[in-house]
């Protein structure tokens, strides 16, 4: 079984900078592909980046590339998600959580999700 918890949430103006981690428990972590969901009130749940085991792959939604950047450290069993230039829009909570299989960017292809992090983009 795998936790994962969420931390680096907060409020930000818009145009700046947040640093989410995702700390996990769990010997397979370093063998897990990984991903970050967000979800906005009113909204589902929606991909915004994911990262294979080994970091040769990373994949991205169209509405953060270029901004957001996702990276592990599977030593400390840890991944990250680096979003600059932050927008109102990506005002949500956000989500880890560890791929069972399937695709990337599809809820469903995820076993373990941590509790969520707010994210708060002022204007």
């Amino acid at each position: 079984q795998v936790q994962l918890v969420e931390s680096g949430g907060g409020l930000v103006q818009a145009g700046g900078s947040l640093r989410l981690s995702c700390a996990a428990s769990g010997r397979i972590f370093r063998m897990l592909g990984m991903g970050w969901f967000r979800q906005a009130p009113g909204k589902e749940r929606e991909f915004v980046a994911g990262i294979s085991w080994s970091t040769e792959y990373t994949y991205y939604a169209d509405s953060v590339k270029g901004r957001f950047t996702i990276s592990r450290d599977n030593a400390k069993n840890t991944v990250y998600l680096q979003m600059n230039s932050l927008k109102p829009e990506d005002t949500a909570v956000y989500y880890c959580a560890s791929r069972g299989g399937g695709s990337y960017s599809y809820a469903g292809s995820y076993d373990y999700w941590g509790q969520g992090t707010q994210v708060t983009v002022s204007s």
